[in-house]
């Protein structure tokens, strides 16, 4: 579903990331982890192309899309939740979701705006409400339930667990493991042990090196993995 080859990413002169090598299948959570600054996030940016990559070669769907307008890769299904989650502050979370809705493709089961209302019932009861007024984890489900309406292929989450209380990172963690099977996710994220509770294959990056690849649990039984590149 997704390939990334040798991506190099420069902000300025400073060189972000240095020739990142990742893969997600259907049907998995794939998780990158590491420490603030690591690289996780500008990885994100680069496989969607807001920070256009240097060099390096992205494949979504059996298409190389590279370089092109991000615009262009989101009408192909490729949907990013980003850190900040880039709430409409001054709409109503209906409208947020209103704005961002998709056709469904062939073959996928739509997610319609009654069908993000049952999965997420908190935003269902808080509809009228503007976005600016909401909660951090409110914001947060809002910002994941807009992403599902634009109906992707494959979705990108940045830190969905950041600042959040244990209870929301809790319903989080459940909405993401409900829709796996649905949609492919790449889950960036500090908190390897909610990443770990969900993802069937990790990568671990640091200074912008993909330093450790492996499966779930290869990832929780490395104990040097751990105490040097994350926070467990």
């Amino acid at each position: 579903m997704l390939s990334v080859r040798d991506l190099h990413v420069y902000y300025g002169d400073s060189h972000a990331l240095q020739g990142v090598t990742l893969e997600v299948g259907s049907g998995e959570i794939v998780c990158l982890l590491g420490r603030n600054g690591a690289g996780k996030s500008t990885t994100l940016r680069g496989i969607l192309g807001v920070v256009p990559p240097r060099s390096g070669r992205v494949v979504f769907n059996g298409v190389a899309i590279t370089g092109r307008p991000v615009y262009e890769s989101v009408r192909r299904g490729l949907a990013l939740v980003p850190e900040d989650r880039r709430i409409f502050a001054g709409l109503t979370v209906q409208e947020n979701l209103e704005v961002a809705s998709l056709p469904a493709r062939p073959g996928q089961n739509a997610w319609t705006l009654e069908r993000v209302y049952e999965a997420f019932p908190l935003l269902a009861r808080l509809k009228h409400r503007k976005g600016g007024n909401l909660s951090g984890g409110e914001q947060q489900m809002l910002a994941i339930a807009r992403a599902l309406v634009g109906n992707p292929l494959l979705l990108l989450l940045d830190e969905p667990c950041e600042g959040l209380a244990p209870v929301i990172v809790e319903e989080l963690g459940r909405v993401i493991a409900g829709i796996k099977h649905e949609i492919p996710i790449l889950l960036s994220e500090q908190n390897a042990r909610f990443a770990l509770s969900l993802a069937d294959r990790g990568y671990v990056i640091d200074k912008g090196v993909i330093r450790f690849e492996g499966t779930r649990r290869e990832l929780l039984e490395n104990r040097e993995v751990q105490s040097r590149y994350l926070s467990v």
